[in-house]
């Protein structure tokens, strides 16, 4: 298992991070790679394909996550999963393409009452690709009786 999948529950084929790059108290810095034979670009778009930028968000987010899940120990919270609560300010500025790496960058700007409000940014080759700015928090989600088995 790697670091990124030792601190966040995510998986393939819904994990858009490959490692993490560096981290302070407060940032964290990581990158992906976006690979040709993802299935969703078969249908985003055929013959033309282009990296839907609703799983650009969730890359930043699950950065966001990576970073949270550090600062409560690895693993985030027993029984517990990142909850995003909010996300607003979202700019897309250049698309990704299949096979583009980028690099991921979140920051915690504030915690108010076990929520963490951050801001994203992710480039590709020097260019901006997106801004966001997000809340999360890790907690257990209410109703979740079991967890899906692992694959």
């Amino acid at each position: 298992m790697n670091e990124v999948e030792s601190l966040i529950p995510h998986r393939p084929p819904f994990l858009f991070v490959d490692e993490v790059l560096a981290r302070t108290d407060t940032t964290l810095t990581a990158r992906r790679t976006w690979r040709a034979e993802e299935d969703f670009y078969r249908g985003h778009y055929p013959g033309a394909p282009i990296t839907p930028g609703v799983l650009l968000c969730e890359a930043v987010f699950q950065t966001g996550a990576l970073l949270l899940s550090g600062k409560l120990g690895g693993q985030g919270q027993p029984g517990g999963v990142p909850l995003l609560a909010k996300v607003e300010n979202v700019r897309f500025r250049t698309p990704v393409y299949p096979g583009d790496t980028v690099t991921i960058e979140v920051r915690i700007n504030e915690v108010a009452g076990g929520f963490y409000l951050m801001s994203g940014a992710m480039q590709c080759g020097g260019k901006r690709v997106l801004t966001v700015d997000f809340a999360v928090a890790w907690k257990r989600p209410e109703g979740q009786l079991t967890t899906a088995p692992a694959p």
